[in-house]
């Protein structure tokens, strides 16, 4: 994990590839691979049923110590995990062995009341706190997650449980250490939304608004998302994995984030790692798609000058906006509202120190505790794995996607328009504001120096930002498990 912590910090220190969050990130997993008293450690204090069931064991006596190790270990919580029975076993072994030490830290054992019913018949026999019993694959374990005494036990083997539960109480006189609360940010789904309320302030819809018919090309880059989200499923991952992978398609690092926390959050740190990552290599995978698709001439379309838009009509939009997105997808109204409010206090003309602090101070603040909370996520049991390099790949297959989604709709809105679109601005329905649009810009006085698609390119790349906040939305209402 040093190793990764030094690509990453190689990449924005030396190549300047997303700086702002890659250095957070980085020096978050190097704190996280350190020994982490008074950094991640949790208070103490109940623990709760993962799931409604039965509880199939106990492992606590009331008064007596659990004692985590200082660097923490992944714990596996879902049995179904395990494909080999050996290493099964070998886990309950592990635990048992080290009793004598005061470190049990396997406090339950949770049968689920649903699941699949071949699984929950097969029984392995496996040792445990001095004894035998039998567990089948659909079990949850329930692991402590901060050391202290057991103050209070409050149920026993063989009774029903529902999720959230509590089933045991933990004392101690030590809080919990400085990156368990302010993970809390990502945790309560605060940090991807402030974010977004900075993004709003810095960004302006007029171009969108001049051209409403970009917005078709921020909708085609949604392609991207829901493409890798069929692969991710093909290659195995869970629905919900797939959808907060496949959204790593949008080139938007927050709302990467806050989709990861509601669907995958053993997933958070390496979806962020490769939103992050591609977000910076835009420049470098983008142009080969977008001069593969297009031809010389159609690189060549100078598009009309946009129009002036009025305050009105920006203020609007920004209602408008807001109105109907989250009557379609209440889920995304966390990042929509925050994303228009943004917006407003930008161009309402009455909040000037807000909408600076917006841009600045807050966006600033928080960009460091998302990146160091993040980073801090990424121990080596949770980030050096095979899921890992699946994610990266798809994460490239999710960016080329959508780049040529845009593209191809650019090109097939020529057929039925007397006012031509340049193709290229096509890429910019990627939400990776406003890199995606200077791309879209450096491509075309490549082959017309006297070119500008900036402003134009601004239009599909505000619409990507709303259409990848919305497809967050659709996940999470469709997928989240309740």
């Amino acid at each position: 994990m040093w190793g990764v912590v030094g690509v990453l910090l190689y990449l924005a220190v030396r190549h300047n590839f997303e700086p702002l969050l890659l250095v957070p990130i980085a020096f978050g997993a190097l704190l996280a691979n350190l020994p982490s008293e008074g950094m991640i450690n949790k208070p103490a204090g109940e623990l709760v049923s993962p799931v409604n069931g039965t509880v199939v064991a106990v492992n606590a006596d009331e008064q007596r110590n659990v004692i985590l190790p200082h660097v923490p270990i992944e714990r596996v919580g879902h049995l179904t995990k395990f494909s080999d029975e050996a290493d099964l076993v070998n886990l309950f072994e592990e635990e048992n062995a080290i009793q004598n030490l005061d470190e049990r830290t396997l406090m339950a054992v949770i049968r689920p009341d649903r699941g699949d019913p071949e699984l929950l018949q097969k029984r392995i026999a496996v040792p445990f706190n001095g004894t035998t019993i039998e567990i089948s694959p659909e079990d949850y374990l329930v692991w402590a997650d901060a050391s202290g005494n057991i103050s209070r036990l409050y149920v026993g083997a063989g009774e029903k449980v529902n999720k959230g539960q509590p089933l045991l109480r933990v004392y101690s006189d030590h809080t919990g250490g400085l990156y368990h609360y302010i993970s809390l940010g990502i945790l309560l789904e605060l940090f991807p939304p402030l974010i977004f309320l900075g993004v709003g302030a810095l960004t302006d819809f007029g171009p969108l608004i001049a051209n409403p018919r970009t917005l078709l090309l921020g909708a085609a880059a949604q392609f991207g998302v829901f493409a890798t989200f069929i692969g991710a499923i093909l290659l195995g991952f869970s629905p919900q994995a797939a959808g907060a992978i496949g959204i790593i398609g949008g080139a938007d690092g927050p709302t990467s984030i806050f989709l990861a926390n509601a669907l995958a959050p053993d997933l958070l740190a390496p979806i962020a790692v490769a939103a992050y990552s591609y977000m910076a290599l835009v420049p470098l995978i983008q142009p080969p798609i977008m001069t593969a698709l297009t031809t010389k001439k159609e690189r060549k379309i100078r598009m009309k000058s946009l129009r002036k838009v009025s305050k009105l009509e920006k203020l609007l939009f920004a209602l408008i906006v807001t109105v109907f997105c989250i009557l379609l997808v209440p889920p995304a109204a966390p990042l929509i509202g925050m994303l228009l409010l943004g917006n407003f206090l930008r161009e309402c003309g009455v909040t000037e120190r807000l909408s600076k602090a917006a841009q600045n101070e807050l966006i600033n603040v928080v960009t460091i505790f998302l990146g160091t909370s993040v980073g801090i996520t990424m121990t080596g049991e949770r980030f050096l794995r095979g899921e890992t390099l699946k994610i990266l790949a798809l994460g490239v297959i999710a960016f080329g996607v959508a780049t040529a989604a845009g593209v191809l709709m650019a090109k097939f809105m020529n057929l039925f328009s007397k006012n031509k679109i340049n193709p290229l601005i096509g890429s910019a329905g990627v939400s990776a504001v406003p890199m995606a649009a200077r791309v879209s810009q450096v491509v075309g006085q490549k082959y017309d120096p006297g070119n500008f698609l900036l402003m134009h390119a601004m239009g599909p790349n505000v619409a990507g930002v709303i259409g990848t906040a919305l497809v967050a939305g659709y996940f999470i209402s469709v997928l989240a498990q309740h």
